[in-house]
């Protein structure tokens, strides 16, 4: 269920709040192979799980940057931001990768407001997004997301 934020000024108000967690999503050998296709991105850690079984992860793992993609899927999970007459999706301010993905391996995001500000129009809000690996140490992903919102 996403925090709901009534309208985009209410996003003024939000900083340092966590906003929760997504679903669960298994990261099997079919989106894998499916986001190689999609970005021409063929390396063999990611798409030969035979030679990956003898590389350094012991199977094939996750592309960072599909990795990267799910917080597209995750920020609606985990926020809403109602009475707007556009969302947008405006950028990153940082990226990490702390922790490979395993194939068969399950993440979430989990979210939470860093900063805030009015814009002409408008609200800009960072939402960090950090993707964990189910039962890891470290997260896969990190990022500062930057969304701009009008009413």
């Amino acid at each position: 269920m996403p925090t709901i934020f009534e309208q985009p000024a209410d996003l003024l108000g939000a900083v340092g709040q966590h906003l929760g967690y997504s679903d669960w999503v298994e990261i099997d050998q079919q989106r894998i192979d499916l986001f190689a296709d999609a970005t021409g991105d063929h390396q063999w850690i990611h798409v030969d799980p035979e030679k990956a079984a003898a590389g350094p992860f012991g199977s094939t793992i996750a592309h960072g940057y599909l990795t990267l993609s799910l917080a597209n899927l995750f920020l609606p999970q985990i926020m809403e931001v109602r009475n707007t007459s556009m969302g947008v999706n405006y950028g990153c301010e940082k990226v990490r990768f702390p922790a490979a993905v395993p194939v068969g391996s399950r993440v979430r995001g989990g979210g939470e407001v860093i900063s805030a500000e009015e814009l002409k129009g408008g609200v800009q809000v960072v939402v960090r997004v950090t993707i964990e690996i189910e039962g890891g140490e470290r997260p896969a992903c990190v990022i500062d997301t930057i969304s701009r919102f009008f009413p």
